[in-house]
């Protein structure tokens, strides 16, 4: 499909001048009335294909992006702003993996309960955001994550995420008997109620607000 060289340019422009992903909706509304940014952002990504950086999409927006291959060799420019604690991590691929997920069935698969501060560092980092509330006694909120943890750990979907398995071997998500539970229960074809035991309560978890080790 032909498209508009002056459209393209003023794609181009857009995306380079934006700190954050744009949405398809923000570029459609920075186009003149009735151009579809769609068929642009397929030209433009293919014309950054074998560039040093690369039009990506990150979930219902798009970037420039470092090029994956030259990653390593820019990692001397890349600061790391804050260290996540291991309980933070852990959380945070819980609800990559089962969003929308409640506060209470993150405790549940981990097997401790929050310290106040885990959710706090999730939601100051701009990666999880609530979900709405579930229609259940109570109506407890869901989370699940945003597009800025797409963009930070470089997915442009949650089809992308690693497999339990591979989250393990990294470190990433912790092998406590509750979560190996858990993730032995998803991995089995699903069940009737009554065959079903009951997890194990949740235990506190410590403070890690202080002087928790963190995992970078």
């Amino acid at each position: 499909m032909t498209v508009d060289p002056q459209y393209l340019r003023l794609l181009e422009a857009i995306l380079f001048a934006s700190a954050e992903p744009v949405s398809e909706k923000q570029l459609r509304g920075a186009l003149p009335e009735g151009v579809d940014p769609v068929p642009l952002l397929t030209a433009l990504e293919e014309r950054y294909r074998e560039h040093g950086v690369n039009v990506v999409q990150v979930g219902k927006s798009w970037a420039f992006r470092t090029a994956p291959d030259l990653g390593p060799l820019l990692s001397r420019e890349q600061r790391v702003e804050r260290k996540l604690s291991r309980a933070a991590l852990e959380t945070l691929a819980i609800i990559a993996f089962h969003q929308p997920i409640t506060r209470a069935e993150i405790e549940e698969i981990r097997g401790v309960q929050l310290s106040k501060g885990t959710m706090d560092v999730l939601l100051e980092e701009g990666w999880i955001a609530l979900r709405g509330r579930r229609q259940t006694p109570g109506r407890p909120a869901t989370w699940g994550t945003t597009e800025g943890f797409l963009d930070h750990f470089g997915l442009q979907s949650l089809d992308d995420l690693p497999g339990l398995e591979e989250l393990k071997a990294s470190g990433l998500l912790d092998t406590r008997p509750a979560i190996q539970a858990y993730g032995a229960k998803m991995e089995k074809t699903e069940t009737s109620e009554s065959d079903s035991e009951p997890g194990p309560q949740p235990q506190p978890e410590p403070d890690t607000s202080g002087g928790d080790a963190g995992v970078s």
